[in-house]
């Protein structure tokens, strides 16, 4: 076919599509169908700056210079999705702090093994933690870092030889302490952090030990164990009694402190994808049960990968409104990231009061979804 045509001059692409029998023919339809598709000639418009739209320029992003604040990197954040998230959580954060409503942390081990102690430790001092709950992976770490200043054996290096797991001090201590909790009626996370600050055995590394610390400054640690998930239960020291004993005072222990979220408390869960979300959950419904509505209360699960759990446990179940329910709504929020980069970000806009009241003209959040 020619490039050109004589009577009508150069082909458009649409011209040729015709020509070549495309959808945009007019030709005879050649369907077997008895149905038609349907014409959009009588379809109605509207002018575009009438419609109500979910993102606006006011919500955008804004540019950085070359030396900057933290503050100022944090209000030019978008306050759209995942950003408009943090900054209304930690809006809830500032909120419970002031008003005496309880901050409870919960963490997964990975958060103490990549070195985030000091920014919980930090958080404790300014006063943006009311309690922490802890599975044995956290137990484990935080103690070992206590002890030795290094922790996270090689799995593979010592499984093959039965040797994983089996570090003297750890499992013989940490199986201690929960005889101790059992024999002197406490808590597995009070009685390890009694252990660390007592002078029994050195301990070099206390000012990086979240459980250490938390006890000399009297911030509730509790303890949260599936009795053959830790490493401590393959010891010859092991008592299943104890352990038992000692754990489960610290459930009835959180559910004391999730009471004292109502109204406006606010629980994290870093990095428990199963354990402490489950914890979480009863704690919750113990609370209502015994009379406390836990209304409005801000949840959040940070986590490099959103799991089934905490999203229905943490996020979802427990800020759902209940029937009849009127007065302000919970919130939960899923913010995806790793550990060791969220954490620092939230303790650095906490440490600096962000966020602020929002200066006039920058607009609401935009519609999330």
């Amino acid at each position: 076919m020619d490039a050109e045509n004589e009577s009508h001059g150069p082909l458009t692409p649409i011209k040729l599509a015709v020509q070549l029998g495309s959808p945009y023919s007019e030709a005879r339809p050649m369907s077997i169908y008895s149905i038609q598709p349907i014409t959009l000639g009588a379809v109605r418009t509207y002018p575009l700056a009438s419609r109500k739209s979910k993102v606006s320029t006011r919500n955008f992003a804004r540019a950085q210079g070359k030396s900057i604040s933290f503050t100022k990197f944090l209000d030019g954040l978008p306050q759209i999705l995942a950003a408009e998230d943090l900054r209304q959580l930690l809006g809830a954060m500032q909120a419970a702090r002031k008003q005496g409503a309880a901050i409870l942390w919960g963490i997964g081990g990975h958060v103490i093994k990549v070195g985030l102690g000091p920014i919980l430790i930090d958080l404790m001092n300014r006063g943006f933690v009311s309690g922490i709950a802890m599975n044995g992976a956290a137990l484990i770490h935080d103690f070992e870092i206590a002890l030795a200043g290094n922790t996270s054996e090689d799995v593979e290096a010592g499984l093959g030889g039965g040797q994983f797991g089996m570090a003297e001090e750890t499992g013989k201590y940490l199986n201690e302490i929960a005889k101790l909790a059992q024999r002197v009626r406490i808590g597995y996370g009070e009685a390890a952090g009694q252990f660390l600050n007592s002078g029994i055995v050195p301990v070099k590394h206390a000012d990086a030990s979240v459980l250490a610390v938390a006890h000399e400054r009297r911030i509730p640690v509790t303890v949260h164990l599936a009795i053959g998930t830790d490493i401590p239960h393959m010891h010859p020291a092991a008592d299943g009694a104890a352990l038992g004993y000692a754990t489960h005072h610290d459930f009835r222990l959180f559910c004391a402190l999730v009471d004292r979220m109502q109204p406006g408390g606010v629980y994290l869960n870093w990095g428990s994808a199963v354990l402490l979300p489950e914890v979480f959950l009863k704690a919750v419904s113990v609370v209502r049960n015994l009379g406390a509505p836990l209304r409005p209360i801000t949840t959040a699960n940070f986590d490099f990968i959103q799991h089934y759990r905490p999203l229905q446990n943490v996020v979802k179940r427990p800020t759902a409104s209940g029937r009849s329910r009127k007065g302000p709504e919970s919130r939960g929020f899923a913010i995806t990231g790793h550990h060791e980069l969220l954490l620092p970000l939230v303790a650095g806009a906490l440490a600096a009061g962000w966020p602020k009241k929002r200066k006039a003209g920058r607009g609401g959040g935009a519609d999330k979804r």
